[in-house]
């Protein structure tokens, strides 16, 4: 179910999860002013830390703290704030997840309701003379955007052919993501003729652009070059990026070549993918750019986003530091709740990553005047692999146009196909060429009545195409919260059945998009000054609510934010 978009009142109750977990690994951390009520004045910090663990979900964080009370993850959960009941925005892609942190906004107003969409109001890639009707296409703010899809620094040429570590050089990235995107791969503004940056196409401003404005230092990680998005509208929002590719070649042989591994197909590969991330933000915290030179000093606003998490439920198998073999099983045991091998070694992973960063923190002297937010962009779906059904998406958007072009285009080869485009990974987002009520009523009754077990990856029955509620056309744009008028709303919403993952492989088991509780429910854990140590908040709340917080803490005001004004978001305190 579609959630609220304000959220006013909490109710608290006294964490009991954590029981005697120690608080001793972060000696250094400042004890944090007792109240019975999160409703304080909270003390001004100068500094917020922003850590984002895609694929995270609380019942982890949870999982982790209790099995692991002397982790940095329980220590903080012992001094802060453990939102517990916190939901990502449908869909719960990573794009829409991120933007919806920095900016307090779902995507019925910041415009982002994925990282690879359709938009009937742009003209595709590559066009060069705007004359004549908007066909319409597809807006890809992802890695196909970068200058070479092959390389970790997206084209640079800092990747090192032949060197026996070909990405030593790596933390030497350009701080502005911008010239590693080719304007190229970017689709087209009718009424410039010119190329969309990311920054361009949302609808709002963010959080950096506030921070920047009142001449505060901001900075940014991320896995995509294409996340030069959250410079927001003026592109100034943002000070320092470190955007390293993460779909780029994992091999330093071929270290340049897109066909090779990337470093998702190991989680061991994530791992060290993640580790240059790492370094950039202790850099930072060290009053250096990301690089380690110079001292612009300790932004005000920065952090990065994990993927060895998210990557630990995805993969079948994979090596960890324990089993090089590359037979340790990925995701969640048969409990569908409990971490297997690999990604409890992804947990800790992030866990000793987390780690140092606060004693970075600590050696600074920052602790007492720094706000450390977790959270994550989206969870992940099915932890019960039990359930897991991986249907060939491909084959059901195939014959969905067939049948429309054979009943309603009297079967003409040269006729558009009915599906412009579509996303689907453990939900269904449908963008049409006609989108009128005829072509959205038909895929709805097409779709409910899709009952082909040949699609199934696994061999399983299908049923109703896997989904388990349909919305087309004016309802789809309802759901979502614009009209259906707006360019950008997809024409079919599918909310996909438990277990079902779209992909016509075996090489996942797990994905995100969807608005299962599993896509959804991520943690939110705040450690600031004037915290109640321990505290678990159990009514809900939204990780849009992190933007107007973050800068409530910095003593500015949240209704600088757009979306925040407009959706009336509330700091989480």
């Amino acid at each position: 179910m579609k959630s609220s978009m304000k959220r006013k009142t909490m109710s608290l109750t006294n964490s009991a999860m954590l029981g005697g977990a120690a608080a001793g690994v972060l000696m250094a951390l400042p004890a944090m002013a007792g109240s019975d009520n999160i409703n304080v004045n909270t003390n001004k910090v100068e500094h917020v830390i922003l850590i984002s663990v895609d694929g995270m979900h609380q019942s982890d964080l949870a999982w982790y703290a209790q099995n692991f009370p002397k982790s940095t993850l329980a220590s903080l959960m012992a001094q802060g704030v453990n939102y517990s009941n916190a939901s990502t925005p449908y869909p719960s892609d990573s794009f829409p997840g991120m933007v919806a942190q920095f900016t307090g906004g779902n995507p019925a107003t910041t415009g982002i309701y994925y990282d690879d969409t359709w938009n009937h109001a742009v003209f595709p890639v590559g066009t060069t003379n705007c004359t004549g009707p908007i066909p319409g296409g597809e807006t890809a703010y992802t890695e196909v955007d970068d200058i070479n899809l092959g390389a970790l620094d997206a084209g640079q040429g800092i990747v090192q052919v032949g060197a026996p570590d070909p990405w030593v050089n790596i933390l030497h990235l350009y701080s502005d993501p911008k010239k590693l995107i080719s304007p190229l791969h970017l689709p087209v503004d009718p009424a410039t003729c010119s190329p969309i940056y990311p920054n361009q196409y949302l609808h709002v401003n963010t959080l950096f652009e506030v921070v920047h404005q009142h001449g505060l230092r901001t900075a940014w990680s991320d896995k995509h070059p294409a996340y030069q998005a959250l410079s927001g509208p003026s592109g100034k929002g943002v000070d320092e990026y470190f955007t390293p590719e993460i779909n780029s070649s994992a091999n330093p042989a071929a270290p340049t070549d897109p066909s090779q591994p990337d470093w998702t197909t190991n989680n061991l590969f994530t791992q060290k993918y993640d580790n240059y991330k790492v370094q950039a933000v202790v850099n930072w915290i060290n009053g250096h750019h990301h690089d380690g030179s110079g001292n612009p000093g300790t932004p005000a606003v920065f952090g990065m986003n994990f993927q060895t998490v998210s990557t630990g439920e995805k993969l079948p198998t994979s090596p960890t530091n324990t089993d090089p073999s590359g037979n340790a099983t990925g995701g969640y045991l048969a409990d569908g709740a409990t971490p297997g091998v690999v990604l409890t070694n992804a947990l800790t992973f992030v866990d000793n990553s987390l780690g140092q960063m606060v004693a970075a923190l600590g050696s600074k002297g920052l602790l007492s005047t720094t706000a450390i937010i977790i959270s994550a962009k989206h969870g992940q779906s099915p932890m019960n692999l039990a359930a897991l059904n991986r249907i060939d998406d491909g084959m059901i958007i195939s014959d969905l146009n067939a049948a429309w072009n054979k009943s309603h285009q009297g079967g003409n080869p040269s006729a558009k196909p009915l599906v412009a485009f579509g996303v689907d990974d453990d939900n269904m987002l449908l963008w049409f060429n006609d989108r009128s009520s005829t072509a959205t009523e038909y895929a709805k009754q097409f779709l409910t009545h899709y009952d082909k077990s040949a699609a199934s990856v696994d061999g399983k029955k299908v049923y109703s195409a896997g989904l388990i509620q349909i919305y087309t056309g004016v309802a789809a744009a309802q759901f979502i919260g614009v009209e259906q008028s707006d360019p950008r709303v997809p024409d079919v919403i599918g909310i996909a059945q438990y277990g079902v993952v779209y992909t016509a492989h075996q090489a996942k088991i797990a994905e995100h998009g969807g608005d299962h509780l599993e896509d959804r429910n991520v943690p939110i854990l705040m450690v600031w000054p004037g915290a109640t140590p321990g505290l678990n908040v159990t009514a809900p709340v939204e990780t849009t609510q992190i933007a107007p917080t973050i800068l409530q803490l910095l003593g500015l005001s949240p209704n600088e934010l757009q979306a925040v004004k407009t959706e009336g978001t509330q700091p989480l305190f």
